[in-house]
């Protein structure tokens, strides 16, 4: 019986999911720099895109960093995507900040593998939700940098402020 209660909860929350296909900009991956930043081409135009909600390991935080950058790369790499923006389109470096979908919320996908962390920042708050529920799973589950036997020790925040 309780079997037939998860998979009823479980049905009512995938079919709740929005299955309409996301509205933005369709671009073609040229490059994954880091675990939250990639290049793209549009009609012709470079673009720097920084991934919306989420905060990567640096490079420098071994095997965190490119861990992360590998998991981007293995989603989008070459492939055509689809650069959903919300209320702030870019950040002060003049990155374009996107949610990205491939086939899913690339976004949230990286958050669930616990290969990033979640990082809400005024005023894009489109999937806070949605990404803040993929990492209690991801935690849980002890994925990627919650994984007890080789967790991240430092936030990305918390690398980066070392080295100000």
């Amino acid at each position: 019986m309780r079997n037939k209660k998860f998979v009823c909860i479980l049905l009512l929350l995938v079919g709740c999911q929005n299955a309409t296909k996301p509205q933005g900009l369709t671009v073609q991956v040229k490059q994954v720099t880091s675990g939250q930043t990639i290049e793209v081409v549009s009609k012709g135009k470079t673009m720097l895109v920084r991934l919306i909600g989420i905060d990567a390991p640096n490079m420098q935080q071994q095997p965190h960093g490119q861990v992360a950058k590998n998991s981007l790369a293995q989603v989008i790499a070459n492939k055509q995507v689809i650069l959903e923006f919300d209320e702030q389109k870019q950040d002060e470096f003049g990155r374009y900040l996107a949610y990205v979908w491939s086939d899913l919320l690339v976004n949230e996908y990286l958050v669930k593998q616990g290969v990033v962390l979640v990082a809400m920042k005024s005023p894009n708050h489109k999937y806070d939700t949605r990404l803040v529920r993929a990492q209690e799973w991801a935690r849980l589950q002890e994925q990627g940098i919650w994984n007890a036997k080789q967790p991240m020790t430092l936030t990305p925040a918390e690398f980066r402020a070392q080295y100000r």
